[in-house]
């Protein structure tokens, strides 16, 4: 089980946001080179990389940011970068500067064949987010909820060839109420692919919870505001997870 750090990025810095609100953002660094460092050093095996801005704008806005974590920790632990992404240029420039995967998430839900595009051009390296709220899928960061399925439109992009499916139940994420256990472990039981957990870690309860059904196909989780508030020690998460696992 892998306990990934996020790192968002907003205006290049190092941002949390509740709820996916711009307004509802707290700083916790202005050297985002130095916060992936951070993270390597305390025991991370992968790192969660968001570019808000892009993901608001529809095309990359914190690439310096993102340069400055490659420079940092690139081709020690898999980086995977998800917001703003919109065409094929931008993949390929992402993946030629250190970028491990893509995530792709709103692109996915309203531009399918984008996404069948993206797998084929770039097989193994493209993955997709889909954020949920009771069951459906949400777009355009959080702002409208679709009446997709969460569970048939990743069975879609499964067939598409994507390498994993990173799940965020919105309801959660930020809050620092727990994982959606049961949520997850459905979506990973109608897959064959691998599922990332994200939203709602909180403590180390939470990180034996997920253990506890990782067979499932559950192979990470990210954890952002936790972690930088101070609720999960990440290490010691990390450890935690290596011995039960």
């Amino acid at each position: 089980m892998l306990i990934i750090p996020a790192i968002d990025l907003k205006d290049g810095q190092c941002v949390r946001l509740k709820q996916g609100l711009m307004e509802e953002s707290t700083v916790f660094s202005e050297d985002p080179g130095a916060m992936a460092r951070h993270w390597v050093d305390q025991g991370g095996k992968r790192l969660h990389l968001v570019d808000l801005n892009g993901a608001f704008a529809g095309k990359p806005v914190n690439e310096g940011a993102i340069k400055s974590i490659v420079s940092a920790v690139g081709g020690e632990i898999p980086i995977q970068l998800g917001g703003g992404i919109r065409d094929l240029e931008t993949i390929e420039r992402y993946l030629d500067n250190g970028i491990d995967y893509v995530i792709i998430g709103t692109a996915a839900v309203k531009t399918p064949g984008f996404l069948h595009e993206a797998c084929y051009a770039f097989p193994g390296q493209i993955m997709v987010g889909l954020d949920a709220k009771d069951g459906k899928v949400a777009i355009d960061g959080w702002s409208k909820l679709t009446g997709h399925d969460v569970i048939d439109l990743a069975k879609k992009f499964e067939d598409y060839g994507v390498n994993a499916i990173v799940y965020t139940d919105i309801g959660r994420d930020g809050m620092l109420t727990g994982v959606n256990i049961e949520a997850t472990v459905a979506l990973a039981q109608a897959l064959t692919i691998p599922v990332i957990a994200s939203g709602g870690v909180t403590n180390l309860d939470d990180v034996r919870k997920l253990c506890a059904v990782a067979s499932e196909g559950i192979i990470g989780t990210i954890t952002g505001r936790a972690i930088y508030e101070g609720t999960l020690d990440f290490a010691a998460a990390q450890k935690l997870a290596d011995e039960l696992s």
